[in-house]
């Protein structure tokens, strides 16, 4: 049975951001943030999962995306949405009396990395960072903002918008192509790309707003590409700085044919932090809770279990 609850927390500056929860507030908590583009309905199988584990989960859309506040002056800067995160994690801490677990999939880890990294106080129980670390495949990152940026004059149906999604998933890391020739492996993407959109458009339309014009939009605001872009070395640095300041019991979970985090990328981030565990989950790629549920939300179990 599903116990969600659709909640609207205060970020920074009383924006409004809108989060479901999962299970009892009576239980540890568990802030799940989802990455650029994406809602908090990226985390729905994983926030019922371990809301049946005994954590009382709860998935936010940061500003900007799915029903939270789109703010007038555009602000998507990362340190705008650590704000947020701050606020609503000590909120939360107060009315709980613990610090909550955050886990954070590529700019929801950056967030909760950098937040932690360069506090002076501890905002959280434990961080789980979702396929990203301080360095990764700038080439990865740009096919993604690629896609991103492809559709901004909507798509016609959820048909429409999932034949693009299907194109995009078709198209594999690299890592899937060595799996098999580049033509088998790209009808065996393509028909389960095709496959899974067919499948998920009551999924994809959490994903999409429907326009006045009767046309399906992403449902996040455009703006926000201002500020997603490739690492530069400066903020490569940033993140690198803040990892090695980490002392919370640390997880990174990689998509094992991830498009951006690469093996080297992980053996520096178990360097700057060694006491980090890590797991690497076959049969997914980026999104690594869409592509593989199951053995993610096994991980973050057994990895809550004794952190």
């Amino acid at each position: 049975m599903d116990s969600s609850t659709t909640l609207y927390l205060s970020g920074h500056g009383g924006v409004e951001l809108a989060a479901t929860s999962f299970g009892s507030d009576k239980n540890p908590l568990v802030l799940l943030l989802h990455g650029a583009g994406q809602t908090r309905h990226s985390w729905r199988n994983a926030g019922r999962s371990l809301a049946q584990a005994g954590w009382y989960a709860i998935t936010i859309d940061t500003r900007g995306h799915g029903n939270s506040h789109w703010p007038d002056n555009g602000d998507y800067s990362i340190d705008t949405l650590m704000a947020d995160i701050s606020v609503v994690s000590s909120r939360l801490s107060q009315s709980s009396g613990e610090k909550p677990v955050l886990v954070g999939a590529s700019l929801g880890g950056i967030t909760g990395l950098l937040l932690q990294g360069e506090a002076s106080q501890r905002h959280f129980r434990s961080l789980i960072l979702v396929d990203i670390t301080p360095r990764i495949d700038n080439v990865g990152v740009a096919r993604i903002i690629e896609f991103m940026n492809r559709h901004h004059n909507g798509f016609g149906s959820l048909k429409e918008a999932a034949s693009a999604v299907a194109e995009y998933q078709s198209h594999g890391s690299p890592a899937r192509r060595d799996a098999a020739s580049a033509k088998a492996a790209g009808e065996a993407a393509a028909e389960s790309g095709h496959k899974r959109a067919e499948n998920s458009y009551e999924g994809l339309k959490k994903n999409l707003r429907l326009a006045d014009d009767g046309r399906y939009y992403w449902h996040w605001d455009p703006r926000l590409m201002e500020h997603i872009g490739t690492i530069d070395e400066g903020f490569y640095q940033r993140q690198r700085a803040a990892a090695s300041n980490l002392e919370l019991p640390v997880l990174l979970i990689r998509g094992q044919q991830s498009e951006i985090v690469d093996r080297e990328s992980v053996t520096e981030f178990l360097e700057l932090v060694p006491h980090a565990e890590y797991v690497d989950v076959a049969d997914a790629a980026h999104m690594v809770a869409g592509d593989n549920n199951d053995v993610f939300v096994q991980s973050l179990l057994d990895f809550l279990s004794i952190s």
